[in-house]
């Protein structure tokens, strides 16, 4: 089942931003490749991206198998949207009651968590 988290910070000064994390909090990280760090500051991730429309978020749920993870969430009644493949990873969404949606995605990027 869902086994991590992998939550994304938009920033328009994201080299900064993660130097912040990465020096200022202390943060351990993985260099994903061309200096995109991944944070594990806990049992589970913090990225940082960049964005030229100001600050925001989001949250993707992880785990190590994509279809057996889908199947188990839709035996238990929740609706997923369509599976992409990503260069980073397999991905999905389970849409929430009420509107909105979670990420979730089968990671092929290195990661530090253990």
């Amino acid at each position: 089942m869902i086994n991590g988290l992998h939550a994304v910070i938009f920033s328009e000064d994201a080299e900064r931003a993660r130097d912040f994390l990465r020096d200022t909090l202390g943060f351990d990280s993985v260099d994903a490749g061309g200096g995109w760090l991944i944070f594990g500051p806990w049992p589970s991730e913090l990225a940082v991206h960049p964005s030229e429309q100001g600050g925001g978020h989001g949250l993707y749920l992880m785990c190590d198998d994509l279809e057996a993870t889908a199947a188990e969430l839709r035996a238990k009644g929740a609706e997923l949207g369509e599976v992409s493949d990503e260069r980073w990873g397999r991905l999905t969404s389970i849409k929430l009651p009420g509107g909105g949606e979670l990420g979730l995605y089968e990671p092929r990027h290195p990661s530090p968590i253990s």
